[in-house]
């Protein structure tokens, strides 16, 4: 399997993993058995996304039927907005491990650059960006600075093996690294065809900062959440058709090849077993330099996970 050798701890980051954003609670634990039975060694989960507990069921009976080992899995988690002070960031990394059932993550990221009011979690979990009226956004004024510096304490703990930071720009991103004793192994961003963002790519591959990819696939992970734009969808396009064609592979194959040849991991999810299997199988070509220019040329700067949408002070691409 590809991996990409993430600096400061020098341990190998598969580069096409499985990602859990909204997979239903009931069919986690079997989703999850199942893409590890497929042969993933990365599942990407969050404390946000309110699964991690059938997550680390479905870990844990691949675990013991013998699918896997635990040190053959890399498993990424982050932490959630309301959860930046420092007070409670080892106390939300402990939490989200017990329901994992694990000692450690391999990867902890800090999930947004937004500090959020904090909601006790006996209260309300996962917290979500709303206050209790379900329309109130809360800020809070922790800086990124406090809250990465609690990060590190993770990892001096042995909670986290590497950190990292999620949906951060460039200056953000400059920020981090002006004061990090520890800086972020990997940057996780929103990457697309529709959403190049090469000088953000740029700037962490100058740094060594790995990349991974979220909603590879563009509008099609939006529409159910009525979040995304008319715009052709990806999957669905002519040119990714077209390609997808010429090489005798699916749609989301050439998306997926198209961003790891770029060096940028990945994580799709499906719920198709067919599409499990060769999602994980977009590694083994590659694109000529024409048909990556064709897809990188499709960029038109459409962000999809725009926070700024729900409230202006949430602003971060601005």
């Amino acid at each position: 399997m590809a991996t990409v050798t993430l600096k400061g701890s020098n341990q190998q980051m598969p580069l096409v993993g499985f990602g859990l954003w909204k997979i239903p609670n009931e069919k986690t634990a079997d989703t999850v058995y199942a893409a590890l039975k497929a042969g993933y060694r990365l599942l990407d989960g969050a404390g946000d996304y309110g699964n991690e507990k059938e997550a680390g069921e479905g870990l844990a009976r691949a675990i013991k039927d013998g699918v896997v080992k635990r040190e053959e899995v890399f498993v990424t988690s982050k932490l959630w907005n309301t959860f930046h002070s420092p007070e409670h960031v080892a106390q939300a990394a402990r939490m989200q491990l017990k329901h994992w059932g694990l000692e450690y993550f391999d990867l902890f990221h800090i999930h947004f650059p937004i500090a959020l009011k904090y909601v006790d979690p006996a209260h309300r979990y996962p917290p979500g960006w709303q206050a209790d009226d379900g329309t109130t956004v809360e800020l809070d004024n922790t800086p990124i600075q406090s809250t990465w510096q609690a990060m590190e304490k993770l990892h001096d703990e042995g909670l986290a093996k590497n950190i990292g930071v999620s949906n951060f720009n460039g200056s953000l991103l400059l920020d981090v690294l002006r004061y990090a004793r520890i800086p972020p192994a990997v940057l996780q961003i929103e990457h697309h065809p529709y959403l190049v963002q090469q000088p953000l790519v740029d700037l962490a591959k100058a740094y060594g900062i790995a990349i991974t990819a979220y909603c590879s696939f563009g509008p099609a992970s939006w529409v159910e959440l009525d979040m995304h734009v008319a715009v052709p969808s990806l999957l669905d396009h002519g040119d990714v058709s077209a390609i997808a064609s010429k090489y005798g592979k699916t749609t989301a194959q050439i998306l997926l090849r198209w961003a790891l040849q770029r060096g940028i991991a990945v994580i799709p999810k499906s719920s198709d077993p067919g599409r499990v299997v060769s999602n994980l199988q977009s590694n083994d070509f590659s694109l000529e330099a024409a048909d990556m220019d064709k897809l990188t040329g499709l960029d038109q700067g459409l962000r999809f996970n725009d926070p700024s949408n729900m409230s202006l002070g949430l602003s971060i691409f601005a």
